[in-house]
């Protein structure tokens, strides 16, 4: 009997259901459009772009265009592509436009299906960002659809790690931009770190698709992004303590797998505390309780983790003597990611190779709040509805399945769960040896490189020819994916998580014709093509009768959604295909979060040495507690964006002061209102309101003008005057400071003075929100202990966040008007010693070697002494931080510039 949910089901359809059904008017009517848009001439689909555009800038709304663009891509796309756009892709692309993730099986075109929400938003001329996991993805899919969008009269630009900062700025003037998540990131925070608008790359954020969405706002997302700066190298102290932890015992330290988290029991302590003390490290009367020794405490809980939370090839390899982590959902390596707060170099002590110096935070933002800023958000994936509640809650979207354009034939097995790992791994290569000579084409899934390489050599120890790909063999990714599809292949792969190139079955006809061509440029490109083709359809013939694909997962994920993805590989476009999991009790998942009822529930089965047991119960109890571990970490990452919100709040108030800052012509009005407020504060904290006059503290306030407006005034002679009173006071320091400034501005002259007052006002920001994220993270670390004391570690945060907020525009505004004050031109001996060391460093950068006497102060520059009088000591002053001249401008625009 039918329960009432499912028969409700059965009459009205799911909620899913009636969305797909709202859009089909719309399909129908970009449908009917098709024949007038096939009559087009290519000039005339570039002039319908026009006509569209100048509609959507004069204000008309997009959902009103949206017919006739969707029409007009589609031809385009026809015409530049040969691809005639399905109505599923239509549907997915509509779901885009209006917010929402579109969630479409692997193969059915999700990269042609951008093509038409792009093209459609991009008409308001603001730009419309394509994000991608990786660059590969990101070049090559605008590569691919710049076609489409050249015939539309669209602009296509593509950003990627270490590209030229001018080439980097037109690609962010384009219609249509491709990029990585990162890259998008970093370049937001690099832009709010530009001292004038003209070098800023983007320009603002008004819409973005999002490929491979789940992996990048929810997987990255626990990941905050930073741009940080070398600090001070303390690479001898990890070497010495990472010398003590292999000597710890079991007993020695708690490790808890469910949360990642390692600690050390009270006998550990009292261990590695006597070590340290034997190795010299901990002064005799000191011990680790005491506050001196919190560095060293900090020390030794990272060696730890690196030795007991980081294993090589899982978590991390090494490569080229660097440490490089490996992207747990991806299985790729990621270049230039550290790890922070001193990890990284733990790890890097604990393999023995080069240790970097522990970084500062220059500027961060998390994903979830890099994302949000756009004013509409759009995203595509295979599996997105397990964490449909996540996309809602944190960035508003809703998540949509788009039907498949041919019905799914895959055959989806029970997992098969051994006893052993041994077992399990025997039962793989079976199973792999059965279909191979069957010439199935295999596509194993593990979930690192280790256990892909342990399989290899099980593999080729029973003569199966087969291809590994994990992060050591990344740069041939496409190749060995592109493979995976041919008759009798084998492929091992680490998580299968946006790779962004199709299994087809018989292999890929698009790479085999482009190795063709670049094996031999001279040969015809379309005989070459044809020949591929026919010998494809062949092989895909054989690959069919053989079963297709077959997906063999060799262990559960945390996440549903990437054993999801490994499964996707498999039927495509309706091909046939099938997908198995093996598993075992050693698996992580099922040692760590599997009830013991699981293993209760495979005796009653009767499970005996080496084999399978096969049933339903056990994937409901796996589909649970691959559920628990899902909202486990999505809490973690709801904690995480909380906290981050509190900074998130502040980092936009500081990035809109400066882009207001940048953009203004004339700063000496924030200038004045600081100064004018630093003023207040001062007469008010030395001269309080409603106070007598012999209640004054006038020697103070004479000390703190001096120090913070470098004047000397005369303070105590007007205190004594008649009828001078608290708010007169406050008016002739301003009055005596302004005219200071008056001089100063006649003296340099009206354009240099609004120069160094705005480059006086960015970099006194930028100093002052480095000092303020360092106390945050210092803040972050310790408000969980508050917890203890019965007190809520987000609602204290909040708090000290904001009054460590007030007291950063109050140390700002102290800043700006103390470097203003003390700014000067230079005299005429200072100028003539600035030229001669500019000249002597233009020599230095020619070639040019003049043997001279060497002077004292030349003396103290060549070794790197810094002396204030002396310009020529001034080499070893940052590049970004302040001249010593004064002039208020960085070093490198000023005495340190090269020609």
């Amino acid at each position: 009997m039918l329960g009432i949910g499912t028969l409700a089901k059965k009459v009205f359809g799911t909620p899913n259901d009636r969305k797909v059904k709202s859009v089909r008017p719309l399909v129908a009517q970009i449908n009917a459009l098709e024949p007038e848009f096939k009559a087009l001439t290519d000039d005339e689909i570039k002039a319908k772009t026009e006509t569209l555009s100048v509609r959507a800038q004069a204000g008309e709304n997009l959902d009103a265009l949206l017919p006739e663009a969707f029409a007009n891509c589609r031809e385009a796309a026809r015409r530049a592509l040969g691809l005639r756009a399905f109505d599923v892709q239509l549907k997915g692309g509509i779901f885009l436009h209006q917010g929402n993730i579109a969630e479409m099986k692997t193969g059915e075109g999700k990269t042609l299906m951008a093509t038409f929400p792009a093209y459609l938003n991009a008409l308001a001329r603001k730009g419309v960002h394509i994000v991608t996991v990786n660059d590969y993805l990101a070049k090559r899919d605008a590569e691919w659809m710049s076609k489409v969008y050249g015939a539309l009269g669209m602009t296509t630009g593509v950003v990627y790690p270490y590209q030229p900062d001018d080439e980097k700025r037109e690609a962010y003037r384009a219609d249509i931009t491709y990029a990585t998540n990162n890259e998008l990131g970093f370049d937001y925070l690099r832009d709010n770190m530009k001292s004038s608008i003209e070098d800023m790359s983007q320009r603002g954020h008004f819409y973005a698709i999002v490929d491979e969405v789940d992996s990048i706002l929810i997987d990255e997302a626990r990941t905050p992004l930073i741009i940080s700066g070398p600090s001070t190298d303390r690479s001898e102290l990890y070497t010495s303590v990472d010398a003590l932890i292999p000597e710890i015992l079991p007993e020695h330290f708690k490790l808890d797998e469910k949360t990642r988290n390692v600690t050390y029991t009270d006998d550990g302590n009292e261990f590695i505390e006597q070590r340290l003390r034997t190795a010299g490290l901990l002064p005799d009367g000191q011990n680790l309780y005491d506050p001196e020794s919190s560095t060293l405490v900090h020390h030794v809980t990272q060696a730890l983790k690196a030795h007991k939370l980081f294993h090589r090839d899982q978590q991390y390899m090494v490569r080229d003597g660097e440490v490089m982590l490996i992207d747990e959902f991806t299985g790729r390596m990621m270049r230039g990611r550290r790890l922070s707060d001193g990890l990284h170099q733990a790890i890097e002590a604990k393999e023995g190779v080069a240790i970097q110096p522990e970084n500062i935070t220059l500027a961060s933002v998390t994903f979830q709040n890099y994302f949000r800023l756009y004013n509409k958000l759009g995203g595509m994936t295979g599996t997105a509805k397990t964490e449909a509640e996540e996309f809602m809650e944190i960035y508003g979207l809703g998540v949509v399945e788009v039907p498949t354009n041919r019905p799914i034939a895959r055959i989806d097995e029970h997992d098969q769960v051994y006893r052993t790992a041994k077992d399990k791994f025997a039962g793989v290569v079976v199973s792999i040896k059965e279909a191979h000579e069957k010439g199935q084409p295999i596509l194993v899934g593990t979930t690192s490189i280790e256990k892909s390489e342990a399989l290899s050599e099980m593999l080729k120890a029973d003569g199966v020819p087969h291809n590994v790909l994990n992060a050591r063999q990344h740069e041939q990714e496409a190749q060995i994916v592109a493979d995976a599809g041919k008759f009798g292949a084998v492929t091992i792969a680490t998580n299968m998580a946006g790779r962004g190139t199709d299994i087809q079955l018989g292999g890929n006809v698009e790479m085999k014709v482009l190795e063709a061509l670049a094996a031999d440029p001279e040969v015809d490109p379309d005989a070459v093509r044809a020949k591929i083709e026919a010998e494809h359809a062949d092989e895909k013939a054989r690959v069919i009768a053989a079963g297709g694909l077959f997906v063999l997962g060799t262990e559960r994920h945390e996440s549903r959604r990437i054993d999801n993805q490994l499964r996707g590989r498999s039927g495509r476009q309706g091909d046939p295909g099938r997908s198995s999991f093996f598993l075992s009790l050693e698996d992580d998942l099922m040692r760590i979060f599997g009830s013991e009822r699981l293993d209760s529930v495979l005796s009653k089965l009767g499970m005996k040495e080496g084999e399978a047991i096969v049933h339903p119960w056990v994937n409901k109890s796996l589909e649970k507690a691959q559920a628990k571990v899902e909202g486990r970490n999505f809490d973690i990452r709801k904690q995480l964006l909380k906290f981050d919100d509190v900074m998130n709040d502040q980092r936009k108030a500081i990035f809109s002061q400066r882009l207001e800052i940048m953009q203004s012509e004339d700063v000496a009005e924030i200038a004045e209102d600081m100064r004018h407020q630093v003023v207040e504060d001062l007469v008010d904290f030395y001269l309080p309101v409603k106070s007598y006059a012999d209640q004054w503290d006038t020697d103070g306030l004479h000390a703190a003008v001096v120090e913070k407006l470098a004047m000397d005034l005369p303070i105590g002679a007007w205190a004594k005057e008649e009828g001078v009173d608290h708010e007169v006071m406050r008016e002739r320091i301003c009055e005596a400071s302004d005219t200071k400034m008056a001089e100063k501005l006649e003296a340099f002259g009206p354009e240099t003075m609004r120069n160094i007052e705005k480059q006086v006002l960015l970099q006194t920001i930028d100093a002052k929100w480095r000092e303020h994220l360092l106390t945050l993270e210092h803040l972050r670390s310790v408000v969980g202990f508050r917890g203890y004391a019965q007190r809520d570690p987000l609602s204290e945060y909040k708090t000290e966040g904001f009054g460590l907020f007030e007291s950063l525009l109050n140390s700002l505004r102290q800043d700006v008007t103390l470097r203003l004050s003390q700014v000067r031109p230079l005299t005429e001996a200072e100028q003539k010693t600035a030229m001669e060391q500019y000249l002597a460093q233009q020599r230095a950068a020619s070639g040019e070697v003049q043997v001279a006497a060497a002077e004292p102060e030349a003396e103290a520059a060549a070794t790197g002494g810094f002396d204030e009088n002396n310009p020529a000591s001034w080499d070893s002053t940052g590049r970004n931080e302040p001249c010593p001249c004064g002039s208020g401008n960085k070093f490198k625009h000023c005495h340190g510039r090269i020609a």
